[in-house]
């Protein structure tokens, strides 16, 4: 069993939290619904299974299929946060095990990949056709230690949202948060967090004195 850390990656590794809420709010007006954009951020993280229920009191599987359209439109628009893939690189050679896990369709999550650096980036990668239930339940996370034959007690997840720790605390995983989806450090913190940062690049200068620091083999 291999120590190692988890990445989300929607809002963690690549910015795209905000074109996930627009695509939302598009995709909803196409079905003739409508919800506060505030509010659909506020749920970017959870899988459309999770999401729409919570938005709108019921499930809307048009909406989900226009959301996937809509957001092909946004995708040339999304960026990787500086530092992501450094701080990729750095963990592998500091002989951890750093695996992918994100509720992303495969479709989407192979057009993203390579803005930080594919999939040799990865130990393993897991997404939204591995799992039965998308975050906050703890499926995609409990995968990804499958996956990588993760020891689950020195393995951290990093990532950006509420739905992230609670989906890892879940999988009984610690969990590192990043501000860069949109969560403020005292939301992350009060969610579980053991430690959060202003983003990836931080994360990557500090390290050492991280939760992942004491992970080391």
């Amino acid at each position: 069993m291999r120590p190692g850390v988890i990445f989300d990656l929607d809002g963690t590794l690549i910015d795209s939290n905000y074109l996930h809420t627009l695509a939302w709010s598009r995709a909803l007006e196409d079905c003739g619904e409508w919800a506060p954009s505030n509010a659909i951020h506020r749920l970017v993280g959870m899988g459309g299974d999770q999401l729409l229920p919570e938005l709108l009191g019921r499930d809307l599987p048009a909406a989900s299929d226009r959301r996937a359209t809509r957001y092909k439109e946004l995708i040339e628009e999304v960026r990787p946060f500086p530092g992501a893939e450094v701080l990729l690189r750095l963990l592998r050679s500091e002989g951890l095990a750093v695996v992918l896990a994100t509720s992303s369709p495969d479709e989407e999550l192979e057009r993203l990949l390579p803005l930080v650096g594919g999939r040799d980036r990865f130990d393993a990668v897991t997404s939204a056709g591995d799992v039965a239930a998308s975050k906050p339940a703890p499926d995609v996370f409990e995968a990804a230690v499958r996956s990588a034959s993760l020891d689950a007690s020195r393995a951290v997840v990093v990532g950006d949202s509420v739905w992230d720790i609670h989906a890892a605390r879940a999988a009984g995983l610690a969990c590192i948060g990043v501000e860069t989806g949109g969560f403020s450090r005292h939301e992350l913190a009060e969610s579980g967090a053991l430690a959060v940062y202003r983003d990836v690049a931080e994360l990557s200068a500090q390290w050492r004195t991280s939760p992942i620091g004491g992970l080391r083999p």
